[in-house]
């Protein structure tokens, strides 16, 4: 059980379960706030062996040294942080990742979630891993043809590793949306049903140098399908860019780098994975960068 002070009160979180509970009655003075971000993804790799065409993540070969990636979740873990995400690229290519994953569960109290497209699983990767990782997050684009024809892997691949995946973790599916998978959206809403999936996150496609992002037409149409659905997944998404939709925000005064801040691959602190904004972790650590980009943010 880990506790966390902010501006909304003391947040109480579980890691083996998931399990959240704001204690929004009790007014934590602001020198008392746990200073790190409640979450910090960690893109441990950018090697991928898929070639999607709206992947933003940088195509440049780096890796971060397990030793700091240790030493980041100590400081983290000790700053208040709840959880860290690793991802990619892909980050079952990173040789290290059952043994930062197994630091993280033995000498801190962050959960680690990994958001992977899962073809690299197997019974020696799931074994290895279990016990170390709390929430694995697969990423699926549309089903089917829709998924082959942008993923290049074949749908029934897929559908074997989710079956190993969710035997062994609690588990969600991404879903990118974008014109080519906006139409899939009740299909894979039916396939995380089906795996007993305990979380559907929605991604609008993010603008890169060759592609615009997804559309103010495909956000709309996604907020409708959004408004229609009745299926017992829980939904999220990832940001509201142009969304309608009423989103919940349980922790409203926590925004920000307060709530969430990203490194990539090389050691650079941003807001999120596709901010052009960043700052390197040096030997000072996470908390020293966080305030400089804090300062270069409000500048």
């Amino acid at each position: 059980m880990k506790y966390r002070l902010g501006p909304d009160g003391i947040h109480v979180f579980d890691r083996a379960t998931g399990w959240n509970v704001l204690l929004d009655e009790i007014v934590v003075p602001e020198h008392q706030w746990s200073p790190g971000p409640r979450q910090v993804s960690i893109a441990v790799t950018n090697t991928c062996d898929l070639s999607c065409s709206y992947c933003y993540a940088p195509k440049h070969r780096a890796a971060a040294p397990a030793e700091q990636l240790c030493r980041w979740m100590a400081e983290l873990d000790a700053a208040g942080t709840l959880g860290v995400g690793f991802g990619g690229g892909e980050p079952t290519h990173f040789r290290a990742l059952p043994e930062v994953c197994a630091y993280a569960a033995e000498h801190t109290g962050l959960a680690v979630t990994l958001t992977t497209h899962g073809h690299r699983w197997d019974n020696q990767l799931v074994a290895s891993l279990r016990g170390a990782v709390q929430f694995v997050r697969v990423s699926v684009d549309g089903v089917s043809d829709t998924y082959e024809r942008l993923r290049g892997r074949t749908f029934p691949a897929l559908l074997d590793k989710l079956g190993l995946i969710s035997e062994n973790f609690r588990m969600g599916l991404n879903c990118v949306v974008n014109s080519d998978t906006v139409t899939d959206l009740t299909a894979v809403a039916a396939l995380a049903e089906q795996q007993r999936a305990s979380e559907l996150l929605l991604l609008p496609e993010q603008p890169t140098a060759a592609r615009p992002g997804a559309t103010s037409a495909v956000i709309e149409l996604m907020d409708e399908w959004v408004r229609s659905y009745d299926g017992p997944v829980p939904l999220s998404i990832s940001a509201h860019i142009g969304t309608s939709l009423p989103i919940a925000e349980p922790l409203p005064l926590e925004s920000g780098l307060r709530s969430y801040a990203h490194i990539d691959a090389s050691g650079y602190l941003r807001a999120t994975s596709y901010s052009s904004v960043g700052v390197a972790v040096g030997e000072a650590g996470v908390l020293s960068a966080l305030r400089e980009l804090e300062e270069a943010e409000a500048a």
